[in-house]
């Protein structure tokens, strides 16, 4: 089986100098899955409370627009977030090395302790790790609280989240929009597709097989849609 990446030294300088990859695949398949999902169950509920195919059109692009919008804001605000507190942690971490260094380098050396380093080795460690500040400090992010400096951009993120929200929630509507006799039941085909396509992809970046992988997904979206056509089919006949 061929490696990821070449391993020569010049191969190695160059991936470096690029510094880390910041994968957006995770805001994609959120974005993807709950659009998919969330403008079905709106088609769903509305064939299930026998709804003309006009409002679910009305229903399924506000969502698209309102929901997607509401989603990409709030991944926006989540990852901005995740930058404001790295800058947090990273200035406590400046502050604790220039007030106490001694107890910064003690937790220095019981972090490589518990990595199995022990007595000149593990000294040798502590010495080479706080003699560079800046490798200091990221070292006490990463190991103390469990950050890097690889974070996602906000607008980049929320962008991603939207993008798929809107691309795969649209789906369901397509059979509407073309005004097709067999909507409902085109809308389930379509949408079932896409569930399964997205669970397939993101099997790419995993170690869980496509087809496990596209069935657990396609699973959960219909899961959903058949949760919100049952509300809609009872709330019609209890209403009316």
């Amino acid at each position: 089986m061929p490696l990821e990446h070449d391993h020569s030294a010049a191969a190695i300088a160059a991936r470096l100098a690029r510094g880390p990859r910041i994968s957006y695949l995770r805001d994609w398949i959120y974005g993807g899955i709950d659009g998919a999902i969330t403008t079905f169950a709106i088609v769903a509920g509305s064939v299930g409370a026998n709804l003309s195919a006009r409002v679910v059109l009305i229903l399924g692009v506000a969502n698209l627009i309102a929901d997607g919008f509401s989603m990409a804001a709030a991944n926006y605000s989540g990852t901005k977030a995740e930058h404001d507190d790295y800058r947090r942690l990273k200035a406590m971490e400046e502050r604790h090395i220039d007030k106490v260094p001694d107890g910064e380098r003690e937790e220095i050396r019981q972090i490589f302790r518990g990595k199995g380093y022990d007595g000149a080795e593990l000294e040798q460690m502590t010495e080479l790790i706080t003699s560079r500040r800046a490798v200091w400090v990221e070292t006490m992010l990463a190991e103390e609280h469990g950050v890097s400096g690889g974070l996602r951009d906000p607008l980049r993120a929320a962008l991603a989240t939207f993008s798929a929200f809107v691309l795969c929630g649209a789906v369901p509507l397509v059979p509407f929009l073309a005004g097709l006799e067999a909507s409902a039941t085109a809308a389930v085909v379509a949408t079932g597709a896409v569930f399964f396509a997205i669970g397939s992809a993101k099997s790419i970046w995993s170690t869980q097989g496509w087809l496990r992988s596209g069935a657990e997904t396609l699973a959960i979206g219909l899961g959903a849609a058949a949760l919100a056509w049952a509300i809609g089919f009872f709330l019609e006949r209890l209403l009316t």
